[in-house]
């Protein structure tokens, strides 16, 4: 706690601690660096200020706030999280654990964080950063990956946490975590306040910890995207509810690496009046179990295509959210 106190980072959601932002912060930073998450936090919070805000925004309003951030799904809870607790909760976030784990898009860790930090209830907040600080302070050999050794962490965390610190104590082990007992590379162990009693340290082998089970190989699909345009329009489809990146707004492609004539072929069979085609340079995005390798073409039409919304450049930018894995592709307008 001490070394929190004088080591904590400077960030937007510890300058003023409310339910709400830390709420919207947690979320946020799931599977997202903290770097690129303070920009957005400030925008959300700017516009959505509260829960009355978020339970009544317009989906695609809410989207385009979020775009770039990835994992949509954590958006669309939030906004039905939003309305529960206008409908349920008067419109305050409930300081109950055992409520918050009731609200769409809420796990273990989140409603641990948001009762220790906004309410200083004593409940563990175990994200990767406290069972890699547990895993090598005991020496642990244990796959974190495995659901009951993060549930064996939780015990041991909610038995130790100081009494009227819980928020506190779980933010500095996090932090500890992040910036000490680093991920991807060795520990700094020389730094660490807790060196004399990490087991790790003393056995040599704290670098090598947490193990985890190797992940299977993702899935790498090839694709051709495509950049329409009819006039001064911009042709954009929305993908299918469920799904990869479901529900959200896109660039048409198609299965595969086309040749130019396949390609052709294929729009003209589509209903397509096809006046140019141009390739543009391939990019590659990476989900969490599926790779794109996507080839890129220019597509300029002589009449609208059937089964795509035309909107203008400026209507991109500003009112649709476009997942990232199309953003090398979008830069082609802007020239």
């Amino acid at each position: 706690l001490g070394w929190y106190a004088e080591n904590a980072r400077d960030l937007p959601w510890r300058r003023e601690v409310t339910p709400y932002r830390v709420w919207i912060s947690e979320i946020m930073l799931q599977q997202t660096r903290v770097e690129a998450v303070k920009g957005y936090f400030a925008r959300f919070i700017g516009a959505l200020p509260g829960p009355a805000e978020l339970a009544a925004v317009d989906e695609r309003e809410l989207l385009k706030l979020w775009e770039g951030l990835g994992y949509y799904s954590r958006a669309r809870n939030l906004r039905k999280a939003a309305r529960v607790i206008m409908e349920t909760y008067g419109g305050e976030l409930p300081a109950s654990h055992e409520a918050l784990l009731t609200l769409p898009g809420v796990g273990p860790y989140t409603a641990g964080a948001v009762a220790s930090i906004a309410f200083g209830l004593p409940e563990p907040a175990v994200d990767g950063n406290v069972l890699r600080v547990l895993s090598r302070l005991t020496a642990d050999n244990s796959d974190i990956a495995d659901p009951a050794v993060k549930r064996a962490a939780e015990r041991t965390v909610r038995g130790i946490i100081p009494a009227g610190r819980a928020g506190a104590f779980n933010q500095a082990l996090m932090e500890l975590g992040a910036t000490v007992c680093i991920p991807n590379g060795a520990p700094r162990c020389d730094d660490c306040p807790i060196q004399l009693l990490c087991e790790g340290f003393h056995r040599g082998n704290a670098a090598v910890l947490p193990l985890r089970a190797a992940k299977k190989a993702r899935r790498v699909e090839n694709r051709t995207v495509l950049v329409v345009r009819c006039g001064q329009l911009v042709g954009l489809r929305q993908r299918p509810k469920k799904g990869l990146l479901a529900g959200l707004w896109e660039l048409p492609s198609l299965d595969g690496h086309l040749s130019p004539d396949e390609l052709r072929a294929a729009l003209t069979e589509m209903g397509w009046s096809v006046r140019k085609l141009l390739s543009l340079r391939p990019a590659k995005h990476i989900f969490t179990h599926v790779e794109w390798h996507m080839n890129g073409v220019y597509v300029e039409l002589d009449a609208p295509a059937p089964a795509l919304t035309f909107v203008t450049p400026a209507e991109l930018r500003d009112a649709y959210a476009l997942p990232s894995a199309f953003r090398s592709f979008v830069s082609v307008l802007e020239d």
